[in-house]
């Protein structure tokens, strides 16, 4: 692999992060003079970065608008929930028993989980319960599931965001001990079921969310910031 590629992989990896962690909202641009900037790299560089991440499904490219952090919709996470899905409980489903490193390396992983839910950083906690998947799907020993499984996990991330998922941090965590649990008793399919569980339980989350205020994230773009300006007295805001 060229130098140049692996700038670019690097690039779509960092990015790919920043999603996972919540630090890069739906619609977000990713202008190309400050990307190249930031990394310190060419324009030329970052448009390859940004062009795999369109072929992933995670970012938009117009030759007008430029490029741009998906903004999916609720059709969007139903596909993606259900392709996750069939391809985490498929890996279950067909998988062997783990073994004593793999069940090392996923205890590791809810316990830093554990100690982030504690401390004040979002970001870390936020890309932590998403990786977890991909962290799972590495431990079978399939990396090319884990990077369909890395894309399909920034999506539904996004759509939390999005649309403020009511799935908690303490819950999702609680249910990823579960998984690995059942996986270090060797019960697959126990472990299958609770990941179906868990799927439909972040889904559920989601889902609510859209039911109960569907106009709560504009809501709360147009809430006054302070009881001084003159928006906070308009008659059209006052009871956002």
């Amino acid at each position: 692999m060229t130098a140049t590629a692996k700038s670019s992989t690097q690039i779509a990896a960092r990015i790919t992060e920043a999603m996972l962690a919540r630090k890069l909202a739906p619609g977000t641009r990713l202008g190309e003079q400050q990307l190249a900037e930031l990394f310190g790299v060419s324009r030329t560089q970052i448009r390859e970065a940004l062009t795999r991440l369109v072929t992933r499904g995670i970012v938009t490219v117009s030759a007008r608008r430029g490029w741009y952090v998906i903004e999916p919709t609720p059709a969007d996470a139903r596909d993606a929930f259900e392709a996750r899905r069939v391809l985490e409980l498929g890996l279950l489903r067909h998988a062997r028993p783990l073994s004593k490193d793999a069940i090392r390396t996923l205890r590791q992983h809810v316990e830093r989980e554990q100690a982030a839910l504690e401390g004040e950083d979002v970001a870390t906690r936020s890309f932590l319960l998403g990786d977890f998947h991909v962290c799972l799907c590495e431990s079978f020993g399939n990396s090319l599931l884990a990077d369909t499984l890395r894309d399909l996990t920034t999506r539904t991330t996004l759509t939390a965001m999005q649309y403020q998922s009511s799935h908690h941090a303490r819950q999702s965590c609680a249910e990823h001990v579960g998984i690995v649990a059942a996986l270090e008793d060797g019960d697959l399919a126990l472990a299958e079921q609770l990941m179906h569980d868990h799927l439909c339980n972040v889904e559920a989350g989601l889902a609510q969310s859209l039911r109960s205020d569907p106009l709560s994230p504009l809501g709360q773009a147009l809430a006054p910031l302070t009881q001084n300006t003159d928006f906070a007295t308009s008659p059209q805001l006052k009871e956002f």
